[in-house]
């Protein structure tokens, strides 16, 4: 499977985190931290995580879960699923 460019999988990260945690699409960037920066509750934040391994057919082990606090941190874990 090939791995989308890193801008779309911020993007639909974006969007994810619009739908879930109503983030303001415009604000998600890769550096962004998701709880200080972002305002995304431990309980929005699994949701995301299930919304996006969902959207991109990958696994995000939920013991991972708070080592994910930046957007990258998320983008990153994507892209090693996607081209594994």
């Amino acid at each position: 499977m090939t791995v989308p460019p890193r801008e779309e999988i911020v993007a639909q990260l974006a969007e994810i985190l619009h739908e879930v945690a109503g983030v303001v699409p415009a604000e998600v960037t890769e550096e962004k931290s998701l709880v200080e920066e972002l305002d995304v509750d431990s309980l929005a934040m699994a949701e995301v995580i299930v919304v996006a391994e969902e959207r991109f057919g990958v696994a995000l082990p939920e013991e991972e879960m708070k080592d994910m606090r930046r957007v990258l941190d998320i983008v990153l874990r994507i892209e090693k699923q996607l081209s594994s």
